[in-house]
């Protein structure tokens, strides 16, 4: 049987809902007014702010770090004087660095001060860190004292030495003196002067790696020792089978980084030399890259061979930086395999 529904109380049927507008679906509008302002304004300050609080880096790179490398890069193909126009050249720069003696009597050079100032520089920082990892009295003071040539200007510490090391009335040869040897021309003869820079630079820059080793010395697990201890390693064999392996990845890092200060070693030798500083000496025993660079720009003028030099250190410096992830990712691969072989000799 049909049945009809009837308006209550006189009143009419509610109109039935109209279907929605083909294309509009269920979507929702977007807000007007004020509240889209906000919305937009919201949307702006999570995408854009972090972009403004890193512009001031990337402005300050771009104008003093990035421009004078490409500016350098750009005088470097060209023949540029002091007050004169730059002439391009192309590459006729760096071929005649490869044709010129001083050139490589300054690469030789930087190379030789770098191995004796950086060899026995990491040793005696290892060796001290080692010690100061101990629970000694005052090993407070000691780990500050270490810091302290660190903290000492260039100037100071090279003037001090350049005098310890003079050849008529210095201290090194009064002691040489009192023990029967003949003085040594510390400034004029070639490895006698090497050798006295590379005492300054070791002095300088020991405590300061000590403390990096001994930073990374405190992270190695004591369960280690302990261990090694029970079968019974001694001090030394536990240093050189717990605590040298442990830090290898941070022996790595000082290595790396000493070498590229040893590349750019400028302000030890200048002051050592005195007035002939900039020319390494009388007979050029002990100019550097970083020498004949400012030799080549502010003395003689040519800048173009100057930028030549600085871009031929830049890759210096790359290639050196460039061999840490690759000995890194050799030592990783040697530690997997050997815990390899160790989990292979545990399960037979």
């Amino acid at each position: 049987m049909a049945t009809s529904v009837r308006a209550t109380s006189g009143g009419s049927a509610p109109p039935a809902a109209q279907p929605p507008a083909p294309g509009t679906g269920s979507r929702k509008q977007r807000p007007s007014g004020r509240g889209g302002l906000r919305s937009t304004l919201y949307r702006l300050d999570l995408k854009a702010v972090p972009y403004v609080f890193l512009a001031p880096f990337f402005l300050t790179f771009a104008a003093f770090g990035l421009f004078p490398l490409l500016y350098t890069g750009w005088l470097s193909l060209h023949r540029v004087e002091l007050g004169g126009s730059a002439q391009w050249k192309g590459l006729e720069n760096y071929t005649s660095l490869a044709g010129s003696e001083f050139f490589w009597n300054a690469l030789a050079n930087t190379f030789t001060i770098g191995v004796i100032s950086t060899v026995p520089q990491l040793l005696i920082a290892l060796g001290l860190a080692h010690l100061l990892n101990y629970k000694l009295r005052g090993r407070g003071f000691f780990r500050v004292a270490v810091l302290a040539p660190y903290a000492t200007s260039i100037a100071a510490a090279t003037l001090v030495f350049a005098q310890l090391f003079n050849t008529d009335y210095g201290l090194i040869n009064t002691a040489l003196g009192w023990a029967g040897f003949d003085p040594v021309a510390w400034e004029s003869s070639k490895w006698p002067a090497q050798i006295a820079i590379s005492v300054i630079v070791t002095w300088r820059w020991t405590g300061y790696n000590a403390l990096i080793y001994l930073a990374a010395m405190q992270a190695v697990p004591q369960d280690l020792y302990e261990a090694a201890a029970l079968d019974g390693a001694s001090r030394w064999r536990q240093f050189l089978s717990v605590t040298i392996p442990s830090i290898r990845p941070t022996i790595l890092f000082t290595v790396i980084v000493s070498t590229i200060g040893a590349t750019q070693l400028f302000g030890e030798p200048m002051l050592f030399g005195g007035s002939v500083g900039i020319s390494g000496g009388s007979g050029n025993q002990f100019q550097t890259l970083s020498l004949l660079m400012y030799e080549k720009g502010w003395v003689t003028g040519a800048l173009g061979q100057a930028s030549a030099i600085a871009w031929v250190m830049l890759l210096l410096l790359l290639l050196i930086g460039g061999l840490q992830p690759l000995l890194s990712r050799s030592n990783r691969s040697r530690n997997r395999n050997r815990a390899g072989r160790m989990r292979t000799k545990d399960g037979s």
